[in-house]
């Protein structure tokens, strides 16, 4: 009999290896890896996401009839090969991974053990990463923006016939609905200060599986009680079955998607999620796949449900960013992109980050808290925030980059690695942004509500009351002058830093802070 080995990203009947498979002409393989689990500190509602996923899956699977191996083994490789040894399987079947040395383990086990492993094309993407390399050929520069306008003109989503465009064959051009591309200077404002309600969400009761995974792998006395989680217990906040998964889309585009986009950007203390859909986790393991999720937020607008600066600005991020950040990964893993650090960073990442100390930085804290409490920040939580404080202060691309896969319920290599070593921390010098995201408290006290009660003056640069992210944002740019000196989009930031009067004082004052930062007392 056949084996179809299922990965624990791979949560959904309509993968590419199960997607025509009937029960009796098949057996599912699902491991549990105790590497996996012990590789990192894991947020609990991180590894109970995933865990729970996997055992839900399963039990799915064996109520349509299939027969499920669901092994925990040393690591996934042993598990193959304990689930060979034991059913002899004609060959194995399995759905490209979605991570690099997945891959490489797939082609190293085709060799070593006694039955063909193939490999089959992987589908839970709008444009696998071959299509992007092929897309990408040729190209001096690869802009997220040209990717963008490229998927939304071959998926045909919010496009429409250009007036007058027919053609011989009788078709038109197609061209954007509305007439533009990009509706992101409307996405823009400051957080409200009208105290509006936020949608709500649909908090999922816990069932047995959910409750046997956390005794087992999250309390002081499981499997996983040597410290290596972190976090607040899961509470049903985020999907584990593909029902579940399904409400919380329904939910988002009934509810959330009209007041989406203005607001997309701003930062509240008091509310975690504000109007994002809180879908990528359920994309990541493949519990909903990025082309419905798409076509629904296309559906509302063409049924008048919400308007278009919000639907573009969804839609840009599920077809557009995400599927972006996928091929580049694939693309740049030749050249060794995990290991980039084109600024030379290397500090810790800060405890303050990891829970074990706390901050007066109210922002830090905030953000901090949500992901605490939720697993979970928004984006620009994740890059004006941490990804601010991380670049300014000079931590290690690497150790930032595993810290947030571990931390984070939608992580996983291939989303962190670009988002973090290329957006975040520029450490790949330019590949993916043009310019680092470095900035003073300023930003964050026009985006967010937290300098209010701060006992730090983001307009301040210098003293025991000045921002650090203020401090460091000016003695980033003069560290790294030589660096960015070529950089006509940095010619600005540079010209003025070199009119600072007191320079020399504000990097005394940021080398103070990267001192109190390591030590957790900022």
């Amino acid at each position: 009999m056949l084996t179809v080995w299922v990965f624990g990203d791979q949560i959904n009947r309509a993968i590419a290896s199960l997607v025509d498979r009937t029960p009796g002409d098949c057996r599912v393989l699902l491991v549990t890896s105790a590497a996996k689990i012990s590789s990192k500190r894991w947020h609990r509602q991180r590894l109970h996401l995933v865990l729970s996923a996997m055992d839900h899956f399963a039990e799915e699977l064996r109520s349509e009839g299939f027969e499920v191996d669901q092994r925990q083994a040393p690591s996934m490789a042993e598990g193959l090969a304990d689930h060979v040894a034991e059913f002899s399987p004609d060959s194995v079947e399995v759905m490209e991974p979605m991570s690099w040395d997945g891959r490489a383990m797939l082609e190293r086990l085709d060799g070593e053990l006694d039955v063909d492993v193939e490999v089959v094309r992987n589908n839970q993407f709008l444009c696998h990463y071959d299509e992007f390399e092929e897309w990408a050929a040729g190209r001096k520069s690869f802009k997220m923006e040209d990717f963008y306008r490229w998927q939304r003109t071959r998926l045909d989503i919010l496009m429409e016939p250009a007036p007058g465009s027919g053609s011989k064959d009788g078709s038109k051009k197609a061209v954007p609905v509305e007439g533009q591309w990009n509706f992101d200077k409307d996405n823009r404002e400051p957080p409200p200060n009208d105290g509006r309600s936020w949608p709500e969400i649909t908090n999922f009761d816990l069932d047995d599986i959910d409750t046997g995974i956390i005794e087992k792998y999250l309390s002081d006395a499981g499997d996983n009680s040597d410290g290596d989680v972190w976090g607040a217990e899961p509470d049903g906040t985020w999907p584990v079955t593909r029902e579940q998964a399904l409400t919380r889309l329904d939910e988002f585009v009934e509810t959330a998607l009209a007041p989406f986009g203005p607001h997309e950007d701003a930062m509240l203390a008091a509310e975690w999620k504000l109007a994002h859909s809180v879908l990528s986790s359920s994309m990541n393991l493949g519990l909903l796949h990025p082309g419905e999720v798409a076509e629904a937020a296309e559906a509302a607008y063409q049924a008048g449900q919400a308007p278009i600066n919000s639907v573009e600005g969804f839609v840009r991020q599920v077809i557009g960013w995400r599927e972006y950040v996928w091929g580049v990964y694939w693309l740049w893993m030749d050249d060794d992109y995990r290991t980039k650090n084109a600024l030379d960073a290397t500090r810790p990442v800060p405890p303050v980050f990891t829970g074990e100390a706390g901050t007066d930085m109210a922002c830090v804290a905030s953000v901090i808290g949500h992901l605490h409490d939720h697993g979970y920040t928004h984006h620009i939580e994740r890059l004006m925030v941490l990804g601010n404080l991380a670049l300014t202060a000079g931590v290690d691309p690497q150790a930032m980059t595993q810290w947030m896969w571990a931390s984070f319920v939608d992580g996983a290599e291939w989303v962190m690695l670009p988002n973090v070593v290329g957006m975040a921390l520029h450490a790949d010098g330019g590949m993916m942004a043009t310019k680092p995201y470095a900035s003073g408290g300023a930003y964050i006290n026009r985006m967010g509500d937290s300098c209010k009660g701060c006992r730090y003056n983001p307009k301040k640069r210098v003293g025991d009351d000045a921002c650090p992210f203020t401090s460091l944002y000016w003695d980033f740019l003069a560290r790294n002058e030589n660096a960015f000196q070529d950089n006509h989009r940095m010619g600005q930031q540079l010209a003025g830093m070199r009119r600072l009067k007191d320079l020399e004082d504000v990097r005394e004052r940021a080398a103070e802070v990267l001192v109190l930062l390591d030590e957790g007392r900022l």
